[in-house]
């Protein structure tokens, strides 16, 4: 019994020693986190595709970006700049955000919005039942779409009575 109680009490001092520690995890750095930009697997790291034109990220990409794109281009690399301070360290939040957006977790579905819109109550229920990361978003374009529907139903209604 008197091992048992040494046992449980040098336990319960380990734990609570070991849980005063803070291990934080050193700030990443823009220069050290490289992605792909194409197909071939060439890789350019977050500070130089914050520095870079869009003539340049063209050439690596090897495709030429319409107008549309190039704006597109232009608020991202406005928005990734925000997120990485003077040091060249990365703000997390501001990251995880910006890395949200251009994933496509946040801002317009067009497959949500399409099934709201086009499919009605089915395609809410359809969004529902597709589990993936993008499926909050999904969800919710697909009520918006649904709304929009309902909102051009009533206005046509209206019109014809």
């Amino acid at each position: 019994m008197r091992k048992i109680l040494i046992l449980f009490i040098s336990i319960l001092f380990l734990t609570a020693a070991s849980a005063s520690f803070d291990l934080a995890q050193p700030p990443l750095k823009a220069s050290e986190i490289f992605f792909s930009v194409d197909k071939s697997g060439q890789k350019v790291s977050l500070m130089q595709l914050s520095q870079m034109k869009t003539s340049e990220f063209e050439v690596l990409t090897r495709r030429r970006m319409g107008l549309v794109d190039r704006i597109g281009f232009k608020l991202a690399q406005r928005e990734l700049k925000k997120s990485i301070f003077a040091d060249g360290t990365i703000d997390d939040k501001k990251f995880q955000k910006f890395i949200k957006k251009v994933d496509g977790e946040t801002g317009f579905h067009l497959g949500g919005f399409a099934l709201g819109f086009l499919l009605g109550l089915i395609g809410i229920i359809i969004a529902y039942i597709i589990k993936d990361e993008k499926r909050r978003n999904r969800i919710k374009w697909a009520w918006i779409g649904f709304g929009i529907y309902v909102v051009l139903y009533l206005i046509i209604l209206a019109a014809l009575l």
